[in-house]
């Protein structure tokens, strides 16, 4: 699930010249498995609401109470499946960090880990979407376009007996790259950790590569697929860090092929626009 103020693959904010981040607002919603839904619904600025603590867009928001995030969602998943995503999902985090890491030189891009280790309570109203479990917490800031500065990137989100670990590899266009190893513990506290070596793994059904870290030796692995799109995959990867095993969240971004114009007409079936909005 997440909030975009700026939607950043919406073919709306890129048509749109990207002048106003606030006129392509939407909360995006992504369930898996069977029954499995998608919302990306693009608003105009009348569905934005800020405060301090609160996030709204349109029928949906986001209240932070200090402790814990409550999410509201009340959307329309797109095509092919169209129905009613309704329901709420709490977000406690474990602890929150003070790490914010500059993805570019000047700091035009910066990743903010808010919370690696949460809990999580969802209740969706559908059948089986109900569930306690293990989740995370972060957020993107970005003044450019993400297909202006890197080509390509991976991340990944591991739990580990001391916590957790993420790793985040991005190759840029001035030919510089980011490899930031850091690991998480309970208490939020971070430290940046030697990684092993980046290792290729099957690519997805769109033949996007993908690869994440690895012990020498060992390869990592899908155990579950999430999000399969020509430029973007996310999915649950098995790897091994340390000699430890472990199940996480990965995501592989190829921007080559998101910049191409032809993709952003094919977008459009999983991104509407609904540029007004009453409150």
């Amino acid at each position: 699930m997440i909030g975009f103020i700026g939607s950043v693959f919406s073919p709306w904010y890129h048509w749109s010249g990207r002048g106003n981040p606030a006129n392509n607002c939407c909360i995006n919603v992504a369930t898996y498995g069977p029954g499995g839904r998608f919302t990306m619904t693009d608003r105009g600025a009348s569905a934005l609401r800020r405060a301090n603590d609160t996030l709204r867009v349109g029928p949906s928001d986001m209240q932070w109470n200090g402790a814990s995030l409550t999410i509201s969602i009340n959307e329309i998943s797109s095509l092919p499946m169209v129905s009613r995503v309704r329901g709420q999902i709490i977000v406690t985090p474990d602890a929150i960090t003070n790490v914010e890491l500059p993805l570019t030189k000047d700091g035009a891009h910066v990743w903010r880990p808010f919370a690696p280790s949460s809990r999580i309570s969802v209740q969706l109203e559908a059948k089986g979407w109900q569930f306690d479990g293990h989740g995370y917490f972060d957020a993107n800031f970005g003044t450019r376009p993400l297909e202006h500065d890197f080509s390509y990137w991976t991340w990944g989100r591991y739990p580990t007996a001391a916590g957790a670990t993420c790793f985040y590899d991005a190759a840029r266009r001035d030919g510089t790259v980011l490899d930031a190893a850091i690991a998480f513990d309970p208490a939020g506290n971070a430290t940046q950790i030697d990684a092993p070596p980046a290792t290729p793994f099957k690519r997805t059904l769109w033949a996007l590569r993908r690869e994440t870290r690895a012990d020498a030796g060992t390869t990592p692995h899908q155990i579950k697929p999430m999000l399969d799109a020509p430029f973007y995959s996310r999915s649950v990867v098995q790897t091994q860090i340390n000699g430890e095993v472990v199940q996480g969240v990965h995501e592989a971004l190829d921007l080559n092929r998101y910049r191409s114009p032809v993709l952003k007409p094919m977008l459009v079936v999983r991104v509407p626009r609904r540029a007004n909005w009453t409150f």
